[in-house]
Formats: C-alpha cells, structure tokens, sequence
C-alpha cells in the first residue's frame, strides 16, 4: 500500500486524538479571540473557551451554518487580517451571495497536502499525468487538485472543463494516466468517447477521483467499466478547504476523513443531537488548523454515518459511509423522505437503460406527483410497444418498492436528457411550495 505521508496517516488513534483536541483547544481560542461571530455565541451560551478541554466537550460549541457566511458576508468570519489571505474562493450559491472563503499561505499548504494524500490513495505518483477536468476559478475544485498533484510532484493537464471532444484528444494524445472531475462528467466523457470510436484500450488512464457531488456504486461500476479505471469518490466543500477533506482508497469501504486537520461527528438533522457511530445522520465538521476561516461544528446537509472499523489499508482514520444525498436536496413527497440517489439505484440494475436520468416533482390540486424520465438504450428504443411498455412497468414497480410510493415512470430517447460538464441537474421540482 502507498501512502503519502504515512506517519499522519497511519497514525495510532491514541495519538491522533491527543493531536486533535490540541488543535480543537486552539481553534476555540482562535475563534473567541479573533471572530466577533463566534464571541457573541459563546457568551449566549455562557461558554469560555477553556471550557473546551477534550474531544467530548464538542458538543458544547455552537453550530455554524451557511447561514451565518451569508450573514456575514463577505468577510465577517474571517480570523486574520485581510493582509494575510492570500487566496479568495466563493462557493456558488443557488439563491442570494456566495458564501465566500479566504486561505493564509498555511491554509493553502495544508489543502496541498490532504490532496496529495487523496490523490495517492488513487494511484497518483510523481509519474502520473493528471488530466484536472474540475472548474478552475471561484469554485474550488480545479485548483485543489492541481496544487495537490504539484506536491505529489505528478505532470498536471489544467484541462478545467467543457471542451469534451478536446478533452478525449489531449486525454488519448497527452497519455493521462489519472483523470479528475464530477462522476457525472467522468460518465459523458466515456459516452462521447464510443462516439467518437475511441476505445477505452486507446487511452493510458488508470485511475480517477471523482466528486463534487452524491454518486452511487452501480455509477462507480459504470465508470470503471466503460473507462477501464479504479473510481474513487473525494469528497470536500468550500467553507471547509475545498476537495481533500475526505477519500476513498483502494479498499472502497467508505471515505477516510483526514483527521489531523478536520475533526467530524454526526449529528440528527432535525434535532442537532450527536448520534453514535453506524447511524445516518447529517454531517459535521470543525476544522483544527485552518488560519483564515476556521468553522466551529458546520452544518454540511451531506447525509452518511460514520465507521469506525479499521481498514486493511492501513490508514488509521476513520471513514463515513458514501452520500445518501444532502438534506436540502432531499424531497418529500405525500409526507415520505425521497432522495435520488435512492431512485439511481434502482435504476443502474435494472437493463437496457441508460445511466441517465431526471425527476420531475409537480404538484396537481393538493396532491404532489413524481415522474422520473429515464433514457433507454438504442438497441431497445426502436423495439415494440410492448417490450417498451414492460420494461416501464418494471421501472415503476421497482422505483415504488423502494420508495412506498406511486411514480410515473418516462422512458425518453437516447441523448434526450441535457448532459452536464459540471454537476449533473438531477431534479426538476415544479412545485410552488
């Protein structure tokens, strides 16, 4: 097994949790000190912040929310001067200002590194030739991955997005051998790819670290088959660094969180209560070296559990389960919790469709309705109405078996549904709530 920096990560946990609530202590002082945001709320609740001694005195602090960024926007949290934030990201926000994010030259060393250790868990060395398909600009993840594979000391393609046929040549002509995006996109490259009659077997690539948004195993099994790679999901969010708070490694058991700098719990989304670990809840983070914007407990809406389990690759950190989906993109339909991952599922074991797929929520009289428009393979389009109208049939019924509620299921052409350079639009909701 490689590893990048295999003295933190596999580290005895006696001596990791000695290291995190070290830094936990700072941060907190950090914070009081440095944060008008965060001093206000500690005298709310009548906290110091020597207080804050060990890892169970958590779930004293407060929780922080996208909310509170846009409150305070744009700088409002920051904890250091503006002469020391050398970088300036903003995540894109569907409604309102972005929430924006400042980094020291610490921080950004630090997102290298986690990177790094992310991007070997792939395969990634100082050989490889990492094609960034990530959005380079405001949004985080282009640059964090390429600063990461500069570390490794690897030859990195700022390819950013868009441009797919470009993307298939300099892929096919540059020899890349590690290829870094959203899944959803990793899946168009590979559908352009059989248009353009290029083969798998053309190309060097051997790995890929997708993320930025929820993907399921079947997905994975796509990807790896249609591109001939190991898939690993990374996972991270702007206000807390960016990509690199947490990764696959080969083992495919869930997603070391790196813990030396970000320290996670679950916690119920309706009631903020910790919950134990193996139970799903919504995810929580506070950092432990950030400089520049330190979170204390931020509400990420990620749905996953934690596991705690060691893993055979050696690495000490725990896991969290792959996404469920997010709270805010949850739907509730008649009085049921619906996430479209779930419907993803169902839909990559079921044949002759295509791994591309839209949920249509309306809402007729007092009553919402669920249609989920599926793409269905060539080779069965043109077949007969029948074998068509059996196979929606056995959409619907397996969709609703899963749910406990009724669907209208679509079956569309090939190519109808709008693919996406970035994060895939899996949900149409036109309900006016």
């Amino acid at each position: 097994m490689t590893y990048w920096n295999e003295r933190y990560e596999c580290m005895p946990r006696s001596e990791l949790h000695a290291l995190q609530e070290e830094r936990l202590r700072a941060t907190v002082s950090r914070v009081y000190h440095e944060v008008p945001f965060y001093r206000h709320a500690f005298q709310k609740l009548g906290l110091m912040p020597g207080d804050i001694q060990t890892l169970g005195d958590l779930v004293k602090l407060p929780f922080t929310t996208k909310n509170d960024l846009r409150d305070n926007y744009p700088y409002g949290l920051f904890a250091v001067p503006m002469s020391e934030v050398v970088r300036l990201h903003a995540s894109s926000g569907t409604t309102g200002k972005p929430t924006v994010v400042g980094y020291t030259r610490h921080d950004l060393d630090v997102w290298a590194e986690v990177m790094a250790r992310s991007l070997t868990c792939c395969g990634a060395g100082k050989h490889s030739k990492i094609q960034n398909a990530y959005g380079y600009g405001l949004f985080t993840g282009g640059l964090g991955v390429h600063y990461g594979a500069e570390r490794i000391g690897a030859s990195v393609i700022p390819v950013s997005g868009g441009h797919t046929k470009r993307q298939i040549m300099i892929m096919k002509d540059f020899g890349s051998t590690i290829l870094t995006c959203t899944p959803s996109y990793a899946l168009y490259l590979a559908e352009v790819m059989e248009e353009m009659g290029v083969s798998k077997d053309d190309l060097s690539l051997e790995g890929g670290l997708f993320g930025a948004e929820p993907w399921s195993e079947n997905l994975r099994k796509q990807i790896e088959g249609r591109l001939g790679i190991l898939a690993l999901d990374v996972y991270g969010l702007s206000e807390i660094i960016g990509p690199g708070v947490a990764v696959e490694c080969p083992v495919k058991e869930g997603l070391h969180v790196w813990e030396d700098h970000f320290l996670v719990e679950i916690v119920d989304p309706e009631t903020g209560e910790q919950l134990p670990p193996g139970k799903y809840g919504e995810l929580v983070i506070t950092t432990l070296t950030k400089e520049a914007l330190p979170l204390l407990r931020y509400r990420t809406r990620d749905i996953t559990r934690i596991i705690q389990e060691p893993c055979s690759c050696g690495r000490t950190h725990i896991k969290i389960d792959r996404f469920q989906g997010r709270t805010d993109d949850m739907l509730v339909i008649r009085g049921v919790n619906v996430f479209p991952s779930q419907i993803e599922e169902v839909l990559f074991r079921i044949s002759h469709t295509e791994p591309f797929y839209q949920i249509i929520v309306d809402r007729k009289g007092q009553l919402d309705e669920l249609e989920v428009w599926v793409e269905i393979s060539e080779d069965v389009f043109s077949d007969e109405i029948r074998k068509l109208e059996k196979l929606e049939e056995e959409i619907r019924r397996e969709i609703e078996a899963v749910l406990g509620i009724s669907v209208k299921v679509k079956l569309v052409e090939p190519k109808t549904i709008e693919r996406s350079e970035g994060k895939a639009t899996r949900v149409i909701d036109r309900r006016q709530l």
